[in-house]
């Protein structure tokens, strides 16, 4: 059987594996489905549609698939998506998405929560990821997979973060973030390569002397932008680790810090 407290309120309408854990007082609504060994603390609100994958660990007080933060939101169908292996720490807020894009907010597998993160609105988050407490994501950001968000660090919506970036505490993010880069500051302004993190996840010395390169053409040459992107694009034909930064760049909309 489920182990759904006594104080607990689970919809009949709601779908839960048999090992799932609900703590005291938390309410889980019509329409949200949670998947295997997956905890949910004491004290949370969890609405429909969500689907929750397995393993997950949401912590007290956190608000999951609420309403959208968005004034042209007027009761449409929309969705929450989470996957497996999360941490969703204390007072975390995850809203779904709106029909002015995808309908869906989207949380990957194994990233790491911690205390009053805000996700809104059609947001598409990565694997792997950390944020660290206060994290904030406007509408409609991208985050790829293994970034690392400081503390109090916010980003504006329809922003990308790409793979691999580090964001610092208290940094502004409105502009796309590449893959690799170190942002901080308000707003955020590029201050090197995540060369820790990137021996951490097993890149090699010359991979990491690769993208190190491939910085210093966009940001340290005086090239045009053009230029520095062609000498990227050129260079990420024999080097494989610098395809998604120049993927990244070649794609940007919005335009990425500088």
């Amino acid at each position: 059987m489920t182990a759904i407290h006594d104080t607990a309120i689970v919809s009949g309408d709601a779908e839960l594996h048999e090992s799932v854990i609900v703590g005291p007082y938390s309410v889980i609504e019509a329409g949200v489905q949670i998947g295997a060994h997956t905890e949910i603390g004491p004290h949370c609100v969890i609405k429909g549609p969500t689907t929750i994958g397995e393993r997950n660990r949401i912590f007290q007080f956190s608000s999951i698939g609420e309403e959208p933060q968005d004034k042209k939101y007027a009761g449409e169908e929309t969705r929450l998506v989470i996957g497996n292996g999360n941490t969703i720490r204390e007072y975390c807020t995850l809203n779904r998405g709106t029909t002015q894009d995808e309908c869906v907010t989207t949380l990957g597998d194994n990233n790491w929560l911690m205390a009053y993160v805000h996700i809104a609105h059609d947001c598409r988050v990565g694997n792997e990821a950390i944020f660290a407490n206060n994290v904030t994501l406007a509408g409609h950001v991208d985050v790829g997979d293994y970034v690392i968000f400081g503390g109090f660090s916010g980003v504006h919506q329809f922003c990308r973060v790409g793979a691999h970036a580090f964001v610092a505490n208290n940094c502004a993010v409105t502009r796309d973030v590449p893959p690799f880069v170190m942002a901080a500051g308000q707003p955020a302004v590029p201050r090197g390569i995540n060369s820790e993190g990137l021996k951490r996840r097993g890149f090699t010395t010359q991979q990491i002397r690769n993208i190190k390169d491939a910085f210093r053409l966009m940001y340290r040459a005086d090239l045009r932008l053009d230029e520095a992107r062609q000498k990227i694009s050129e260079a990420a034909a024999q080097q494989d680790e610098l395809a998604i930064f120049a993927e990244f760049i070649e794609s940007s909309e919005r335009s990425f810090i500088r």
